[in-house]
């Protein structure tokens, strides 16, 4: 091997190590081995850079201001309620979640997928007890066997299939040519992610969570005519595993029912008295047609969209004390609705309006963010903060955000336009219609996967120029070639997997593509069983989060660590790369 070559190899493997043994952020560890090749002269700037122009780094950015979108305005809550459910068992939860991203996958490409599911995800995560780090990487799982499926599912596979038909025009392969070992694939990994998930995936949400925070509120919640709500019992409404929540009466009509059964029915103009933490008031907030109970929301001169939830202690100086909420004249004198009030090792019955307020109480207030600084150095106030995540749904703007990404996807799917420029006329619009402000768009970018995936192909540059790809793969054929064809078939799987972990799926594919072909004809074989090969093991990395986009956009959401993805990643590696390598020896050889 040459010196860069060397070179490439030892950052490559320092890079895996330091991830491994979580030394420091994903982009960090990856600009790091970035700035090795680039500084040892491995690579050229123009091309260790090339990650931050790519089209794939520009596209999944965009797709993050998506994902916020969807979230921002409920367009995907009522599909989404429907589809997912509230599973009662976490492998229940896993099912309905795997089959329904699989099935779309095959006919979208499956970063938007993941990028729109994602948030969905996350609040669906919270509402039915399940840990999302059980969840997260199951969801893009899903999504990469459901691409395995059809020739649309990947990009990769449009990538291999042109490379297919520059060797030989002959070798045309079709929308559902795939589909004998996709649907073999999505079945053994759907079965995989239900049976194993729940051994395999650590509970990284443990920590901080919802449930073992100490501020605990009694904040009345209003049930809305148009609300997804009315007419579900309690259970099918989501409302009875929130975490840290408890449902204590329902007021109907001026009749109390206190502690009602889960198989209780809701009904329009319901009062919801809930007993719970602030993280779960902020998931209530989030149900269309869920609105507080007091008259004073709709009297604050801000638009709710622009609002959030923000926490004030009543200082022991306050002109406040000894004044009930409606003869403080709250809202008038701060511009900001009190939906609740915590008071330490007690909880208060009474009405919010009829609250008389102590020193130390904390209140929990709906107001626009700029109350914070407006109001941090009042005496009335010893500590402002905001919650987090608080920010209401916009449901009126939810049909305009999902008409948006339709159209979308529908230039994409049918190969009017690029990804890319879809995305990028549906973020524009997206804010021209007021789904979301600019400013949210702008922090809707994780700058931290954005970096990670910029720098993979800075570091999949050095590994393709240096000869290292061209070696390494060389030498896994030369070992395999005596073994037969099955041999050569699980070479040419394991050459692909290997550099797909540390390079780009499509990176590997190229690189393999004529190592594999070459093999073939040596071998006296036909060359389709080796394409195929070389679309399922590019289509289906699972070992690494740097392995695939889907990979690196759930592993910072789902607080993964690389390990857990060598844990879990490895075994449906291996399924996978069986039931490729049996049927595409069965059907092509």
């Amino acid at each position: 091997m040459t010196l860069e070559a060397w070179i490439t190899l030892f950052t490559v493997l320092a890079v895996i190590v330091a991830l491994v043994k979580n030394i420091a952020g994903t982009d960090t560890v990856m600009l790091g081995g970035l700035s090795v090749v680039l500084v040892t002269g491995v690579v050229s700037p123009d091309k260790a850079f090339s990650g931050f122009s790519n089209e794939g780094t520009l596209t999944v950015a965009l797709l993050f201001v998506l994902g916020a979108a969807i979230r921002d305005t409920g367009a995907v809550h009522g599909v989404a309620h429907t589809l997912l459910g509230y599973p009662t068992k976490q492998r229940h939860a896993l099912l309905r979640l795997s089959l329904p991203v699989a099935g779309i996958s095959a006919f979208l490409n499956n970063t938007p997928v993941v990028a729109m599911m994602l948030p969905v995800v996350n609040d669906w995560a919270r509402r039915i007890g399940v840990p999302r780090s059980r969840l997260l990487m199951p969801l893009s799982y899903a999504a990469i066997l459901g691409g395995t499926c059809t020739l649309i599912g990947h990009s990769t596979n449009l990538v291999v299939a042109a490379m297919a038909r520059a060797y030989d025009p002959a070798l045309e392969i079709g929308m559902f040519d795939q589909l004998w070992v996709g649907l073999p694939l999505v079945i053994a990994g759907t079965l995989y992610l239900v049976l194993a998930s729940p051994f395999l995936l650590p509970d990284r949400d443990s920590k901080g969570s919802a449930a073992q925070s100490s501020r605990q509120y009694t904040v009345a919640m209003r049930v809305a005519s148009d609300s997804i709500v009315v007419n579900k019992t309690i259970e099918a409404a989501g409302l009875r595993k929130l975490p840290g929540l408890f449902l204590v009466e329902i007021e109907r009509h001026g009749e109390v029912i206190p502690a009602p059964a889960p198989n209780r029915q809701l009904h329009a103009g319901d009062e919801l008295l809930f007993a719970g933490v602030v993280e779960s008031v902020v998931d209530l907030q989030k149900i269309r047609g869920l609105i507080p109970a007091t008259s004073q929301i709709d009297k604050l001169s801000e638009p709710r969209p622009n609002r959030r939830l923000l926490e004030a202690v009543i200082s022991t100086h306050s002109p406040l004390i000894g004044k009930s909420i409606r003869e403080s004249q709250f809202r008038t004198s701060f511009n900001a609705a009190i939906i609740a009030v915590h008071r330490a090792g007690e909880r208060i019955h009474a009405k919010v309006g009829d609250i008389v307020l102590k020193a130390g109480d904390t209140l929990l207030l709906e107001a626009h963010p700029s109350f914070l600084n407006t109001h941090r150095n009042n005496d009335a106030f010893a500590l402002v903060g905001e919650v987090q995540d608080s920010q209401p749904i916009y449901f009126e703007k939810g049909w305009i955000a999902m008409c948006i990404i339709a159209l979308m996807v529908l230039l994409n799917a049918s190969g009017w336009m690029p990804l890319i420029h879809a995305a990028l006329i549906a973020s524009a619009a997206l804010i021209i219609t007021g789904c979301i402000s600019a400013t949210q768009a702008r922090n809707a970018i994780d700058l931290t996967v954005v970096l990670t995936i910029a720098a993979a192909f800075g570091l999949g540059a050095a590994v393709s120029q240096s000869g290292l790809a061209e070696y390494l793969s060389n030498g896994i054929m030369l070992i395999a070639e005596p073994l037969g064809p099955v041999g050569l078939l699980t070479a040419i799987y394991i050459a692909v997997a290997l550099l797909g972990a540390v390079v780009t799926t499509k990176a590997a594919a190229v690189l393999v593509f004529p190592i594999a072909t070459a093999l073939a004809e040596h071998a006296g074989l036909g060359v389709r069983p080796f394409i195929f090969v070389v679309i399922f093991a590019s289509a289906g990395n699972f070992v690494s989060p740097i392995a695939y986009q889907t990979n690196l956009m759930v592993y910072g959401p789902g607080g993964y660590r690389f390990t857990d993805f060598l844990r879990f990643g490895i075994p449906l590696q291996i399924i996978t790369a069986v039931i490729t390598i049996s049927l595409c020896y069965l059907f092509w050889v």
